[in-house]
């Protein structure tokens, strides 16, 4: 295992990263992706589900899909995704606390927009927690596990790899962030993952897991390049 030790850089993935799953807003999304594509080729439910699940393994992302192959423009697309009821994301008070404890630098890196991660932190109560969010659009659209945005977030923010952990749901997309030389988090639900090399740390609870692990291997340790 990786230590934490001498980390000063904290990035998070936003969803079902901050908060858990069970909240199941990619379940809204999803809906709200269906609805776009029957709207746009109209077609029916199946076949718009159809030719989501071909845009997503051909680009990475329905959107991404849309954009390359229908010159689909995206603002539409992505106001319309995130037009979703967050009263499922629950206030985290230890969360909270936990964050506000990690010392040195906080960074979102989501794949959704800036507005969605607003709204999802101000639920949570991380609000002003964070010195950043690097969101889709600062990613010109391009997904993870792409290499192309990390180094567009890196350069952009001045992130130092070595001194930064990079926390995510998804397993493919720490393996950019190992390879830079980042501690590696993965956020995951109720399933066992089998054990992967670009892989440091695994938790089903990010607050009890920052509170026991993360935080006492930085006490004591402070950073110049705090926010």
């Amino acid at each position: 295992m990786k230590s934490f030790a001498g980390v000063d850089t904290w990035i998070f993935d936003l969803d079902n990263t901050l908060y858990p799953s069970s909240c199941r807003l990619f379940d809204q999304m999803h809906v709200k992706m269906s609805d776009y594509v029957m709207r746009r080729f109209n077609v029916d439910f199946p076949e718009a589900r159809r030719i989501q699940k071909e845009l997503y393994h051909r680009h990475g992302t329905t959107l991404r899909g849309l954009m390359v192959e229908h010159g689909e423009a995206p603002d539409d697309f992505l106001d319309q995704v995130h037009d979703i009821d967050y009263s499922a994301v629950p206030h985290h008070a230890e969360l909270v606390a936990a964050i506000a404890r990690l010392p040195g630098r906080k960074l979102v890196f989501t794949a959704g927009t800036k507005p969605h991660a607003d709204r999802v932190l101000a639920r949570l109560g991380l609000t002003g927690a964070f010195e950043a969010i690097f969101d889709i659009v600062d990613a010109a659209y391009i997904p993870k596990p792409q290499r192309d945005p990390y180094d567009r977030f890196l350069q952009g923010h001045n992130v130092i790899p070595s001194t930064s952990a990079f926390f995510e749901d998804i397993a493919r997309n720490l393996e950019v962030p190992y390879a830079m030389g980042m501690v590696t988090v993965l956020v995951e639900g109720e399933e066992e993952v089998e054990e992967m090399a670009h892989v440091h740390h695994v938790t089903t609870d990010l607050s009890h897991f920052l509170h026991s692990t993360v935080i006492p291997a930085n006490a004591g340790t402070h950073s110049n390049r705090n926010t």
